[in-house]
């Protein structure tokens, strides 16, 4: 899969929230206030994985048509860093979508002269704790009951000045 990653458009949030909402279960799931919310916040941005439909014939003189394949939501303050969601679509996972929404989040963190990155994830999402720790974060604590269904949740927490991105 080839994609590019861009800056969030007003235009994208029904798509934005229809991909959160599969990706998380109802109880945790944004609803469409709250991430609205998220994206619109002074010290945060959203990035946006887009993939390119190269089945599209060059002869046929048809566009090529772009879909939203995955997002991230970030904010920043005093120094620290936060990734408040990143969603990627079932059948864009295992193509490093993920890996380079996290990366160039990181990146822009690192130019907001983030010291720190932190996220929290869910104590029994073992897929996205291991995704975050090959990208270099590690576990300073558990939360009680963060998710509105009662579910515990990991804080992780990546140094951005001595960690080399990752890759």
């Amino acid at each position: 899969m080839t994609f590019c990653l861009r800056s969030y458009r007003a235009e994208d949030f029904e798509t934005l929230l229809t991909i959160d909402q599969s990706c998380f279960s109802p109880e945790i799931a944004y609803s469409a206030f709250e991430l609205k919310t998220y994206i619109r916040r002074k010290a945060s941005f959203t990035l946006v994985a887009e993939a390119t439909d190269s089945q599209n014939s060059e002869e046929s003189g048809t566009a090529k048509a772009a879909s939203i394949v995955g997002f991230i939501v970030a904010e920043h303050a005093r120094g620290m860093g936060h990734i408040i969601t990143i969603d990627v679509r079932t059948e864009a996972r295992r193509t490093r979508v993920g890996s380079s929404l996290l990366q160039a989040a990181e990146e822009q963190l690192r130019g907001l002269k983030c010291h720190h990155a932190r996220l929290e994830t869910a104590v029994d999402n073992i897929s996205a704790l291991s995704f975050y720790k090959r990208h270099g974060y590690h576990v300073i604590k558990t939360i009680p009951r963060y998710y509105s269904n009662g579910v515990d949740a990991l804080l992780l927490e990546k140094n951005l000045v001595s960690s080399p991105p990752s890759r």
